[in-house]
C-alpha cells in the first residue's frame, strides 16, 4: 500500500481539482433532481464524480470505491487493501441554495475503519486533510479538537431541536448550537476545534463520514456511535447508526448522554 503522505497527497490535488470543476459549473444554469428521501442531485454531483473516479482509481487501481453518485457494488471494496468512500457534493441542499456550507469530502478506510481523508469547501477554500497516526490540517496548518472538558457552553455543531427533544432522559445544560449543513463540514469543524463536538443521529451512510472520521481522529479526538462503540466501516450495508464526535475530554460526557437513544439496528430487526 501507498505512504499515507502519498495518499493524502493525492485526495487533496483530487479533492481541490473537483472543487474548481464544481465552481465553474456554478456559473452556469443547476440541473437538479430529486433522489426522494435522499435529497436533491445535480449536474455538478455527477461531474464531480465522474472526475474523482477517473483521478483516484487510475493512481489507485487496487482501491476500493464506495460513491453516494455511483452504484454500490460490495466486491468492487471489501477485501481491498483501502477503499475510497466519497460524497462528490455533501450538502447539495446547501449548494442548490447557493450556501456555502457544501463539501467535497473523500475518504479512505483500511479494513474497517477510517485511515485518512479530505474535505474541501470550495467557497470558503478550507482544505481538511488527516490521516490517522500521522496528524490533521486546516490549509496546511496542524489542527487539534477542543480540550473542552464540560458540557455547558459547548459549542454544538447540530440542529437546536435535537437537544430539546423529549427523547432525553435529563434536560442538556445551555450548549451553543451552530448548524452547518454538510455533514463532513461539521466533522471537519469538530477536527480545527470551530466546534466542540458533533452529533450524528440515526443511521449515516459511509460515504458521508468516513472522511470526517479519519481527520477528527488525526487531530486528536474520538469518534463512535452513540453507545461508545468504535465505527465499523464497509459492511456489506454500508452505513452506521449514529455518530459522537468530539474532542478526548468531551467524548465520554456525551456518550453519558447519547447512550439512552434508541438504537435503529433494533428497529430493523422487528417484524
Amino acid at each position: 500500500m501507498q505512504s499515507a503522505a502519498s495518499d493524502l497527497e493525492l485526495l487533496e490535488a483530487a479533492a481541490r481539482e473537483a472543487g474548481a470543476l464544481a465552481r465553474s459549473l456554478m456559473t452556469k444554469p443547476l440541473e437538479v433532481h430529486s433522489k426522494g428521501a435522499l435529497g436533491p442531485v445535480t449536474n455538478i454531483d455527477y461531474a464531480v464524480d465522474a472526475l474523482l473516479a477517473e483521478r483516484l482509481l487510475a493512481a489507485r487501481p487496487d482501491y476500493g470505491w464506495l460513491s453516494e453518485e455511483t452504484p454500490d457494488d460490495p466486491d468492487r471494496r471489501i477485501g481491498k487493501p483501502r477503499t475510497f468512500m466519497l460524497d462528490p457534493i455533501d450538502g447539495t441542499s446547501a449548494l442548490v441554495g447557493k450556501v456555502p456550507q457544501w463539501t467535497i469530502c473523500v475518504g479512505l478506510v483500511e479494513g474497517d475503519h477510517a485511515f485518512a481523508g479530505a474535505i474541501y469547501n470550495p467557497m470558503t477554500d478550507e482544505m481538511f486533510l488527516g490521516a490517522v497516526g500521522h496528524g490533521a490540517t486546516l490549509n496546511g496548518k496542524p489542527i487539534r479538537t477542543s480540550e473542552r472538558g464540560k458540557l455547558e457552553g459547548a459549542r454544538m455543531i447540530g440542529q437546536p431541536r435535537r437537544f430539546q427533544n423529549r427523547r432525553w432522559e435529563k434536560p442538556w445544560p445551555k450548549l451553543d448550537i451552530i448548524e452547518r449543513q454538510s455533514i463532513a463540514y461539521r466533522m471537519a469543524l469538530v477536527a480545527a476545534a470551530h466546534g466542540d463536538a458533533t452529533i450524528l443521529f440515526g443511521w449515516k451512510h459511509d460515504w458521508d463520514i468516513a472522511a470526517g472520521a479519519a481527520i477528527i481522529q488525526a487531530a486528536g479526538g474520538v469518534v463512535s456511535d452513540p453507545w461508545g462503540f468504535a465505527l465499523e466501516l464497509n459492511q456489506p450495508v454500508p452505513r452506521v447508526p449514529g455518530v459522537v464526535a468530539a474532542g478526548a475530554d468531551l467524548h465520554a460526557l456525551l456518550i453519558e448522554r447519547t447512550a439512552v437513544l434508541p438504537d435503529p439496528r433494533d428497529q430493523d430487526q422487528k417484524p
